[in-house]
C-alpha cells in the first residue's frame, strides 16, 4: 500500500511534566479543603473527642500528602526528564489519599 510514512510530529518533553506537575496541585489543593472542612465540621456545633481525633488525623494525612506532593512537585519543576516516581512514593501519596477521603466521610456523617 504504498504512500509515504510520515514522520511524527517532535513531542514537547516539556508539556507531560507540566501537565503532571498541575495534577500535584490540584490534588494538594482538594485535600486542603478536606482537611480545614474536617477541622471545621469537628469544632462546629460541640466538638467531641472522636471529632477532634479524626480532624486531627486529617491534618496528619494532609501534612503527610503535602510532603509527598511537594517533592514530586520540585522534582518536576526541576529536571528536564523528571525520574519516576518511586512506588513507595506513590503508594503513600495514594493511601494518604483515601484515608483523608475516610476521614472526611466519617466527619460529614
Amino acid at each position: 500500500m504504498g504512500g509515504t510514512d510520515a514522520a511524527p510530529a517532535d513531542r514537547d518533553p516539556g508539556l507531560q511534566p507540566e501537565r503532571t506537575r498541575l495534577a500535584w496541585r490540584r490534588t494538594t489543593l482538594s485535600a486542603t479543603v478536606v482537611a480545614v472542612l474536617a477541622a471545621k465540621t469537628a469544632l462546629h456545633g460541640g466538638a467531641t473527642a472522636v471529632s477532634v481525633l479524626a480532624a486531627v488525623l486529617c491534618c496528619a494525612l494532609w501534612l503527610a500528602f503535602l510532603r509527598i506532593a511537594h517533592g514530586r512537585i520540585g522534582v518536576l519543576a526541576a529536571a528536564h526528564r523528571p525520574r519516576a516516581l518511586a512506588p513507595p512514593h506513590a503508594a503513600a501519596a495514594a493511601l494518604c489519599t483515601l484515608a483523608l477521603a475516610v476521614c472526611g466521610a466519617f466527619l460529614v456523617f
